[in-house]
């Protein structure tokens, strides 16, 4: 089982990278979360981190024109520079872990590891 702050930390980042794309709302993150892969994330896991991050200062507000009740989130400076960090770090922690393998081994781990998720996805 992952520990729950390790879990909440992953899917800190996994809401970063979300956002990075466009400026989105909770429930557009909950959906694009399950085609990572995190299938059993509800709704009421993913808000109470939204507002965490909000009151980190890495994400900002951006009121929806059409509808004053409602507002998309983006991504600020400050959450731009930490998205860099994460990257930099899981790149390097993928070199080193896979630096054991050619190039044949990472191509077999890979179609492997693509198959795996492909029929994951295909049960939830």
């Amino acid at each position: 089982m992952i520990p729950s702050q390790m879990l909440k930390g992953t899917l800190e980042g996994c809401i970063l990278k979300v956002i990075s794309h466009k400026e989105t709302y909770g429930y557009e993150i909950s959906e694009k979360l399950k085609e990572y892969g995190f299938f059993d994330i509800s709704e009421g896991t993913i808000y109470p981190l939204l507002l965490r991050l909000e009151k980190n200062g890495l994400l900002t507000k951006i009121e929806n024109p059409t509808d004053g009740r409602s507002a998309y989130l983006a991504l600020n400076e400050k959450a731009l520079a930490l998205l860099e960090a994460l990257r930099a770090a899981s790149d390097q922690v993928n070199q080193e872990a896979f630096d054991i393998f050619n190039e044949a081994e990472l191509a077999n781990l890979t179609s492997y590891l693509t198959r795996l998720m492909d029929h994951i996805s295909e049960r939830y």
